[in-house]
């Protein structure tokens, strides 16, 4: 920018766009001094470089505004958990599918953690069934990215939407 271009020659375009021309880099800061704008190297590897007239200060601001922007319309997805039990019953289930259902509709992804405790380890075919009784359930508005798969004493499944 300014006094920190080294190259003795520049290609120059006007703060309207407009190629002024090759001239030198004395006569480029004299043009950008009248207009009381900044003389940026917007290609430094041309031959030769280009350099443009324009407020600097203005053309940061206006990036950052649209780095903030792109930022604001990205999509976050939260996973959002679900925990049920071998011994849950039907319409306890439906209750959490509505849940379920409901965390979907918001464009989250679902955990459904089902945890074991004590001897309810011994119950695998039925915790295996409350699952895919909420596969079954789910299965209008989500679909299983992650199927069921243990993890210590716990049986974890992830959902998102369709």
């Amino acid at each position: 920018m300014n006094k920190g271009i080294r190259a003795s020659q520049v290609r120059v375009i006007g703060s309207d766009g407009e190629q002024i021309g090759i001239i030198s880099i004395e006569e480029a800061l004299k043009v950008a001094g009248n207009e009381s704008l900044d003389l940026v190297e917007v290609s430094p590897d041309a031959k030769p470089p280009v350099c443009k007239i324009m407020d600097y200060g203005k053309f940061k601001y206006e990036q950052t505004k649209k780095k903030q922007e792109t930022r604001r319309k990205q999509k976050s997805t939260q996973i959002k958990e679900i925990k049920v039990r071998p011994k849950t019953n039907d319409h306890d289930l439906e209750t959490k599918v509505k849940h379920v259902e409901k965390f979907i509709s918001k464009n989250d992804k679902v955990k459904i953690t089902l945890v074991f405790r004590g001897r309810e380890f011994m119950l695998k075919e039925q915790a295996n069934d409350v699952l895919n009784k909420i596969i079954a359930l789910t299965e209008p508005f989500a679909q299983v990215e992650q199927h069921p798969k243990f993890e210590g004493r716990v049986l974890t499944m992830l959902l998102g939407p369709k």
